[in-house]
């Protein structure tokens, strides 16, 4: 007997060991990779860099402010298409969860959570830019949002599973409109775990450039139209990053730095809303 409970304690230490090992293993290259970034990017971040717009080439100074507000435009944008389909789709596969239709849409939503956002940026490009012959915020905000869609609705799919069926019985048993019921009761019971995938979708898509390649494509300047071109974040620091500019590699690395803050943010307070609700 003795003999048994010493080695389930050797297990239990060799598996906490390697849990231990692994978690050293993930955490270690990403607190390099967030202090190299701090250390080329923190001295770059002033005033300047969040009031003025990139200088021209060989002029030093400038900064970011219209690809952060053209990032802020784009997610805003995405979000108003992509969280309603969202939210609405996963209250569809909750109610109507048997039916093949659910199936198929559980399906579409897991298949296009795994396309490369490339490809999805393609997809954009062919069904937007190309009829509109031109490149526009809008067609950027599409290609994120088709990014967005699935993770909203997958996540708050299995939020609303959470909601005890008793509530849902209750409502309908007063009479309630299964809609209404739906809205009122089981959306509303579910609503920290709903915004939680909201805010892992927003930080999941604020640092995709490959798609607004073929979209957004980028602008030097201010944009004032949705039907053209804009600035945003992680295009202006890929431009910047293959130029061969020291001062805007400079701004490449300032601008890195605040993307992966906001993104680093909103990861954290997606977990903070998702642990106060358990």
């Amino acid at each position: 007997m003795m003999g048994t409970v010493t080695i389930r304690k050797i297990k239990n230490h060799i598996v906490t060991l390697l849990m231990v090992c692994a978690t050293v293993a993930v955490l270690v290259p990403l607190g390099m990779i967030f202090f190299h970034i701090i250390k080329m990017g923190a001295s770059s971040i002033t005033p300047d860099f969040f009031i003025h717009i990139p200088k021209p080439t060989g002029e030093t100074g400038g900064g970011m402010a219209n690809g952060m507000v053209g990032s802020a435009v784009l997610i805003a944008l995405a979000s108003v298409i992509g969280i309603p389909v969202g939210v609405f789709g996963a209250l569809y596969l909750v109610e109507f969860g048997g039916s093949k239709v659910s199936n198929a849409v559980r399906f579409a939503a897991d298949v296009l959570s795994g396309v490369p956002s490339i490809i999805t940026g393609m997809v954009a490009y062919t069904l937007l830019v190309v009829p509109m012959k031109g490149f526009s915020a809008l067609a950027g905000a599409v290609a994120l949002a088709l990014i967005m869609i699935p993770i909203v609705l997958r996540t708050t799919e299995e939020q609303l599973k959470m909601v005890p069926g008793s509530l849902r019985e209750a409502s309908l048993a007063l009479g309630v409109p299964l809609w209404r019921t739906s809205l009122k009761v089981t959306l509303r019971s579910a609503t920290t775990g709903v915004i939680t995938g909201i805010l892992l979708a927003i930080a999941r898509v604020a640092g995709e450039t490959a798609p607004l390649l073929f979209t957004a494509l980028g602008n030097q300047f201010w944009s004032r139209k949705l039907s053209e071109p804009i600035a945003a974040m992680p295009l202006q620091i890929f431009n910047f990053a293959i130029s061969p500019y020291e001062d805007w590699h400079r701004l490449a690395w300032a601008g890195a730095l605040v993307l992966v803050t906001v993104m680093f943010a909103l990861s954290l307070t997606a977990r903070y809303l998702g642990r106060a609700k358990h």
